[in-house]
């Protein structure tokens, strides 16, 4: 089947994170069929390998695991328009990559490359769980190549890198008291609000990391205080998420948070690191060229951070519409599956 119809057989396989078991040994099953191909199994995360010998190895990587459904599967086809849960985000993508596994596996295409894939579980949910994640901690030569493709959607554009993430809460101190008699205490919540004008005049950076050009962003994304209606509240928090170019560190970035709220006790509640586009590699400056369009960054979190710990230039880029991830009414185009797969191929190309 062409990638199209793969995609809706990977929908109709229900697979929300956690409950990737059943995906995970259909996608093993089919790749174990190619005598080419040496696969493992690590949890849920199937992986599978060539030994050809070439100068160089791309990792295909895509995570196996959906969102909760809304009601979207099965998949429907309508005229070019496939709908379903993880038809954008990200089994058109996974479906692209298995493709190319079983165009190699066949002996249709003879790649100029050594290649990996990775079929990975757990991505939709906390890091904690990530699949990708898990093998990069305990089996990191498994991911080692010259360049990781990630099958995230980017309506088939070269997305390099991604933004770093921290979150931290902003604690107000505030002294408690009836509210009948507030002169005697101090509210927090009111107090909060020299946190939340700073944010409202924060400008944010615009960056250029090697030639692509990256938002950064502060904002409140929560904020809670108070115990009763009837008492002024002696706390106040406020979370806030920081999104950063990929020229900063983690230890940077909330360097640069605890400057920005300097009188305020901040604490770190998590964060992740940027990746940097790594489009300067031979391998990464050829797949810019093979897929033709020029790159862009990607503004978001994603896998390639993973990648980029480990040394290995990362990409993203695959068929889907990252606008209509996690959506009731996600879906993808027929025709922009064939056209990943097609550019996937002409890249790997084929040895004369």
């Amino acid at each position: 089947m062409d990638a199209a119809a793969l995609t809706a057989a990977l929908v109709d396989v229900e697979s929300v994170s956690g409950n990737e078991e059943r995906l995970a040994d259909l996608v093993e099953e089919a790749l174990r069929a190619y005598p080419a191909l040496t696969v493992a199994r690590d949890g849920n995360v199937v992986l599978a390998r060539t030994s050809l010998d070439r100068a160089q190895r791309v990792v295909l990587a895509g995570h196996l695991d959906t969102v909760p459904i809304a009601s979207n599967v099965p998949s429907r086809l309508d005229g070019d328009v496939l709908h379903g849960c993880g038809t954008s985000d990200m089994k058109s993508g996974l479906a692209v990559m298995l493709r190319v596994a079983h165009l190699v596996g066949r002996g249709d295409l003879d790649p100029r490359v050594d290649l990996t894939w990775v079929a990975y579980d757990c991505e939709e949910v906390e890091a904690a769980r990530n699949g990708l994640g898990r093998l990069a901690r305990t089996r990191p030569a498994e991911l080692a190549g010259d360049l990781a493709i990630l099958l995230e959607p980017t309506s088939g554009a070269v997305e390099g890198g991604c933004q770093g993430t921290l979150r931290v809460t902003v604690r107000v101190p505030g002294v408690r008291a009836h509210s009948a008699r507030s002169w005697l205490g101090t509210n927090a919540i009111h107090a909060a609000t020299p946190v939340l004008a700073r944010l409202a005049a924060y400008e944010a950076g615009v960056v250029d990391v090697d030639g692509l050009t990256y938002r950064e962003g502060l904002n409140a994304v929560a904020i809670s205080g108070g115990v009763a209606t009837n008492v002024i509240p002696d706390e106040c928090t406020v979370t806030v998420n920081f999104r950063f170019a990929p020229d900063r560190s983690e230890a940077d970035a909330l360097a640069h948070v605890r400057d920005v709220f300097t009188d305020f006790e901040v604490a770190l509640a998590d964060s992740a690191p940027g990746a940097r586009p790594g489009l300067d590699s031979p391998a990464a400056a050829a797949f810019v060229a093979a897929v033709g369009g020029e790159a862009r960054a990607k503004l978001g979190w994603t896998d390639v951070a993973r990648f980029g710990e480990l040394g290995i230039p990362a990409v993203n880029f695959g068929p889907g519409d990252p606008n209509l991830a996690h959506k009731p009414e996600e879906h993808v185009s027929v025709a922009a599956i064939l056209e990943a797969e097609a550019a996937l191929v002409r890249f790997l190309g084929s040895r004369p």
